[in-house]
């Protein structure tokens, strides 16, 4: 089981989306059955047992083992995945783009940026898989608490510099074999713990906006 699946597909996202389906992706963390299941979650057998086929269908479940009880047949299903993500390609015609109004003073922008990140990395995952190969990627997550909107900035700034000169230094246009790789820096107020709702006027400061990003060319598919 992977710990994150990624959900590329429309049909996939609208099967995975469905509440029912939903609880018994998270119970199928663990392995169960159609009766297992069905005891759990109040429903009766033959329609839960309906909701795995659909489930399995779309590749969110799979098989994991058939028992004989009596003259019965008892399927054994789990999850693909531990979590899921969908991928904005499953909503293409309406995905936002990047390019379309790059401001990296804007939060609907790093949002942009954020969705174009999963369909990215998602691809990737799933092209490696179907490859049995792994992907090259690294990643940061921290938390840096800025005295003053002038510290935030000045951050910002120097952060800009430091990151700029080291894509220069690594950067060759010209290498042979060279494969071109993303880089994405993003820095957003953090939510505060008794945040309960996105938009919580207590989690928001509204001046504290910084994004950056810098690449050079289209990253390319996994083969």
């Amino acid at each position: 089981m992977f710990e994150v699946g990624v959900i590329e597909e429309s049909s996939a996202a609208e099967v995975a989306l469905d509440p029912i389906r939903t609880r018994l992706l998270a119970l199928l963390v663990e392995p169960h059955s159609a009766t297992s299941l069905a005891a759990i979650v109040g429903l009766p057998r033959q329609k839960v047992n309906y909701h795995l086929r659909t489930l399995e269908a779309h590749g969110l479940v799979e098989l994991v083992e058939e028992r004989r009880k009596g003259n019965v047949t008892e399927r054994v299903l789990r999850a693909a995945a531990a979590s899921f993500v969908i991928s904005p390609t499953a909503l293409a015609a309406v995905a936002p783009d990047p390019a379309r109004s790059p401001d990296r003073l804007s939060a609907r922008w790093l949002l942009a940026v954020a969705a174009r990140l999963v369909k990215e990395v998602g691809t990737l995952i799933t092209g490696a898989d179907r490859a049995g190969k792994p992907v090259a990627t690294f990643a940061l997550d921290g938390t840096v608490r800025f005295a003053s909107a002038a510290d935030r900035a000045a951050f910002a700034q120097e952060l800009t510099a430091a990151v700029a000169a080291l894509v220069s230094r690594y950067h060759d246009e010209h290498a042979e074999g060279g494969r071109d790789h993303r880089v994405i820096v993003a820095l957003h107020p953090s939510l505060r713990p008794e945040v309960t709702r996105p938009m919580d006027a207590a989690a928001v400061d509204a001046d504290i906006d910084v994004q950056i990003e810098i690449q050079h060319r289209p990253e390319t598919k996994e083969s």
